[in-house]
């Protein structure tokens, strides 16, 4: 394995370059519409250059900065999961051959490589969480392991957490940390500190064989002592700024023995059920299956597409949907994602991205509705 290098952030541009020449499609982050979005990328200056955001519950602003960092902004709407388990996905065609007989046409694999450059820590938990779901339970999903196969990831760690960012809290980052078995993360084949103090330079370290071939392939220096100690300096930091806590211990018991606490109607009262938390999340995997014909009756197509608990014909069984009220909807998704997840895959499926907390139109923060129902715990009443 390589030893960590230093490069210059002009440098990054070699990187970028490498990756296209052999024949990665590279995406990351950079500015669109006000926001940053995951997109392709050419070069350095498609990064988010010089911007840092300004996150809190249902607000989301970008601002320019007095430096030229490139990794000063936190996690947008977008993530890795928009290419990996796309929104909408075509699983096969049903075509006549005018005799009766249908023959069914998969798509074919994608044969494309894509190199994720400057993924955060939680995103990286977020795919190995996708990861465990998605490839190694009983019955591997086709369309994400086909996505998922070819797939480069060049990690940025956080200097600067946004509002509502709490990974700390769930021991996903700010760092890129190990897969000790606690969270499932995605190992990074490289993985990226941006140091501002002093001269302004990237630490470089690899992850995999791959990313200590890139490594090598680049111009850089030797890592020093004092590269080491302002990248601890920068992740200590980065923790003290962590703009939500979430208090994890014992929060699925907390949750399930208080399924009929108020708060749920309290917070029902404000939910729009408008989904937006579910589509932004980096590790929400509910789906629709849609099959269509043609008028002729001799085509027949079958695609799915991202679907939300929170839409009422979700849970649709029967002659009706089994959640009719928004608070057994939001009750639904917070069990799920912080207590019943454990059950079934052994890991939260929440990283501490925020991501629900800012793209919530009406400011819903899930930090403190658990915090409201662990402040008047209903099984400590009735013990």
């Amino acid at each position: 394995m390589a030893a960590p290098g230093v490069i210059a952030p002009s440098g990054l541009g070699s990187l970028i370059a490498l990756l296209r020449d052999e024949g990665y499609r590279v995406v990351g982050p950079t500015v669109r519409d006000g926001v940053v979005v995951h997109d392709d990328l050419a070069g350095v200056d498609d990064l988010p250059v010089g911007w840092q955001d300004r996150q809190g519950p249902g607000t989301y602003r970008l601002e320019r900065r007095d430096d030229e960092a490139l990794f000063a902004t936190a996690v947008g709407p977008h993530g890795p999961k928009r290419e990996l388990f796309p929104p909408r996905q075509h699983l096969w065609e049903a075509v006549s051959d005018g005799d009766a007989v249908f023959h069914v046409v998969e798509p074919p694999a994608p044969d494309e490589r894509i190199a994720f450059l400057g993924v955060r820590p939680c995103e990286l938990a977020a795919i190995g969480v996708q990861d465990r779901v998605l490839l190694d339970g009983l019955a591997a999903d086709r369309v994400y392991a086909a996505h998922r196969e070819q797939v480069l990831l060049i990690a940025a760690e956080c200097h600067q957490p946004a509002g509502t960012c709490f990974c700390a809290s769930m021991g996903t980052g700010p760092g890129v940390v190990d897969n000790d078995g606690s969270v499932p993360v995605a190992r990074a084949d490289l993985a990226i500190t941006e140091l501002l103090e002093g001269e302004h330079r990237l630490l470089l370290r690899a992850g995999s064989e791959e990313g200590s071939r890139l490594l090598d392939a680049i111009d850089h220096r030797a890592a020093t002592a004092e590269d080491h100690a302002a990248r601890d300096a920068s992740l200590a930091a980065a923790t003290e700024q962590m703009g939500r806590h979430l208090d994890v211990e014992d929060v699925h018991d907390l949750l399930m023995g208080n399924l009929s606490h108020p708060r749920w109607d309290e917070v029902a009262s404000r939910c729009l059920a408008c989904t937006n938390c579910t589509m932004v999340c980096p590790t929400c995997f509910c789906t629709n299956v849609e099959d269509t014909t043609d008028l002729s009756g001799e085509r027949a197509s079958r695609d799915r597409r991202w679907d939300s608990c929170f839409t009422i014909e979700f849970s649709h069984a029967g002659p009706t949907s089994v959640r009719t009220s928004t608070r057994a909807r939001y009750r639904q998704w917070l069990t799920h994602k912080l207590a019943t997840w454990i059950d079934q895959f052994d890991t939260s499926g929440c990283v501490g991205c925020g991501r629900c907390i800012t793209w919530c139109p009406v400011g819903i923060d899930l930090t403190e509705e658990v915090a409201a129902i662990r402040a008047s715990d209903g099984r400590k009443s009735t013990s």
